[in-house]
């Protein structure tokens, strides 16, 4: 392979492949207390989430696979019937349909979610209150 062989990408072909999610997708309020960057393609959402401190996030579940990087501060993340607490650097997996939520203690969390199949919940979120926006890489 030699780098003569490709041609540069122009402005426009970038914006069909490449997105800065803090400054170029707008927030979306997952629930209250959680803010989070969305991004979706055709097979997966990814969240760029901030849990506030203080708040909490009520258990749930939902039939797609999830896993969650941290990537900075911790929160005390409830997995089934147990009490995980996870920081920076921990990757959790969530499989399909288990119960969870967390609880958001002194410092925000902010973490990864990547989601499959996409979170179409999470989507009719961010085009209702976003409705100037269009998920990036999503047609």
């Amino acid at each position: 392979m030699d780098e003569s062989q490709f041609e540069k990408a122009t402005e426009e072909d970038r914006e069909e492949h490449v997105v800065r999610p803090y400054d170029d997708v707008p927030l979306t309020e997952l629930v209250p207390g959680s803010l989070s960057h969305l991004v979706q393609g055709e097979n997966v959402t990814i969240s760029f989430l901030t849990m506030k401190s203080g708040s909490t996030f009520e258990l749930h579940s939902h039939p797609e696979e999830q896993l969650m990087i941290v990537v900075d501060g911790y929160c005390d993340e409830i997995i089934g019937e147990k009490l995980y607490r996870v920081e920076e650097g921990d990757v959790i997996f969530l499989p399909s349909g288990i119960e969870h939520g967390a609880f958001i203690r002194d410092v925000d969390c902010k973490a990864i979610d990547i989601f499959s199949p996409p979170r179409e919940d999470y989507r009719e979120k961010f085009l209702e209150q976003n409705r100037s926006s269009a998920l990036k890489f999503r047609p």
